[in-house]
């Protein structure tokens, strides 16, 4: 009995010690793996790297280790560039070396050949399918007249919805949501919905999961090591994220078909006319990558492009507008003064309302709705700033460290629009806010998007005031991070204007 308690003893400390030399291994072999003369940063856990590398980690780490940190998120390699001038020199002066995408998450997609627009490697397919998406963008109205009308006929309808519960404390999400997606589902579909279509609600919702779900640290584990995926403790973000993409996959085809069956190639209606369009031109190109899967990737691009982010901005928009009574007050006189009340906002009065601009450009710099942006990749070995970066390392934009660096912006958590003003009231442009990156990567939906954000807001001050329910309270300024930086959901009354 006391020798098989030895050899059991001897048996626990034999295996104990094997994981001990297992691990010393693993944690060599990884201090090992960084390349030479890589950027300083954590080091993380060996096999899962950083476990927090969020915007705000990421930020807190730049007075330790400056504005160009490396680390490990799982395997894969990352590069954070944390100052507008090392973005800036990545993106634009080393475009050719910084402009490419990392492999995606979704591994589904990873095998497709083409990967949309917004996940495509820099190279011909992506410069090929970038100039189509912005060309029929350009002819179904945008920077056009002929898509105000489209934008400003959803504010009537978004007014009409308002009015509804005039007086009464309500969230403007959904409404905000539905609004904005219709404006691309003009674009893309060649229709709207109604505020009620269920069908349409289940779309908006799946799109408002798809953002909320975590894209930083151990939520990204499974995406990046693949044997996680099958653990339940730790692959339930990934099994939904897959979920939600295959469902807002599903309903484009649905749509793609439908247009198919009424395709009139002397009537393009939509984008995805457009699109399938060009795709018969091609038909006979075996190399072609004008496919069916290529058409539902693009349109989900723009789908998810071009919907959660202009209305989380507007609803950072009207929840600055609550809590800063005295700015609302100083949009509205602008409005009436430049606008007034018989006419519809146009584009064309926004060179005209410097305050109004700086109050949108303040809103883009606070809220930082994609605090991470897109990560790059590069696209082979590079020498930047004297670091050695290899081919394929993630290169991430850290628009969360640049908006809010007090170098740049006194008190930089507070909301104050005159950092846009000059002496006389004019607007002053500041390079260093970039809510939509820079470089050739920068986002295709922008002109849409200021589009958007201006005849909006611009409209629903114009028709309402808003403000807090009666004794509600103050709601936080401090929002939720997902795959955006959305504000918690908030109540607000809304009271129409005379």
């Amino acid at each position: 009995m006391v020798i098989d308690g030895l050899c059991d003893l001897w048996t626990s400390w034999g295996l104990l010690g094997v994981l001990v030399a297992a691990g010393c291994c693993l944690l060599v072999a990884w201090i090992m793996r960084r390349p030479p003369n890589f950027p300083p940063g954590p080091r993380g856990w060996p096999l899962f790297g950083v476990s927090k590398a969020g915007q705000l980690a990421v930020t807190e780490w730049i007075p330790k280790y400056g504005d160009i940190i490396g680390y490990y998120r799982g395997p894969v390699r990352v590069v954070s560039l944390g100052s507008y001038d090392v973005i800036r020199e990545a993106f634009v002066k080393n475009a050719e070396h910084f402009s490419s995408r990392p492999r995606p998450l979704n591994p589904t997609l990873a095998t497709y050949k083409t990967k949309g627009v917004v996940q495509e490697p820099y190279g011909t397919t992506w410069k090929e399918h970038r100039k189509f998406t912005l060309m029929s963008l350009r002819d179904f109205g945008v920077g056009k007249r002929s898509l105000e009308g489209k934008i400003l006929e959803e504010t009537r309808a978004l007014s009409d919805e308002i009015l509804k519960k005039e007086n009464q404390g309500f969230c403007i999400s959904n409404m905000m949501q539905v609004t904005v997606s219709n404006v691309i589902c003009s674009i893309v579909f060649g229709s709207r919905y109604e505020y009620d279509d269920p069908k349409f609600i289940r779309l908006i919702e799946a799109i408002d999961h798809f953002f909320s779900i975590p894209r930083s640290g151990s939520a990204l584990l499974p995406s990046l090591i693949p044997i996680l995926r099958y653990i339940p403790a730790v692959n339930r973000n990934f099994l939904k994220l897959r979920e939600v993409e295959a469902y807002i996959g599903t309903h484009i085809l649905e749509q793609i078909q439908e247009h198919e069956a009424t395709f009139d190639p002397n009537d393009i209606r939509d984008l995805i006319d457009a699109f399938l369009l060009e795709k018969r031109r091609r038909q006979e190109d075996e190399n072609t990558t004008f496919t069916e899967q290529q058409n539902i990737l693009v349109v989900m691009d723009l789908f998810l492009a071009g919907t959660e982010t202009t209305s989380t901005t507007l609803r950072w928009a009207l929840l600055y507008m609550i809590l800063h009574p005295d700015m609302q007050e100083k949009v509205q006189q602008e409005i009436d003064s430049v606008i007034g009340q018989s006419q519809d906002p146009s584009m064309a009065h926004r060179t005209q309302m410097p305050y109004t601009e700086a109050t949108l450009t303040e809103v883009s710099r606070l809220a930082s709705i994609a605090p991470l942006s897109v990560p790059h990749a590069a696209s082979n070995d590079v020498t930047f700033r004297g670091y050695h970066i290899p081919k394929g390392t993630v290169v991430q934009a850290n628009l969360w460290a640049v908006h809010h660096d007090p170098q740049l912006w006194p008190d930089p958590h507070r909301f104050d629009p005159a950092r846009f003003l000059d002496d006389a009231g004019k607007f002053v442009k500041r390079d260093e806010v970039i809510p939509f990156s820079i470089g050739r990567r920068v986002c295709l939906g922008e002109q849409l998007a200021r589009m958007e954000l201006f005849l909006f807001f611009t409209s629903l001050l114009q028709r309402f005031s808003f403000k807090l329910p009666e004794g509600a309270p103050v709601p936080s300024e401090e929002g939720v991070f997902g795959a955006t930086h959305s504000p918690v959901p908030f109540k607000l009354v809304a009271v129409a204007r005379d």
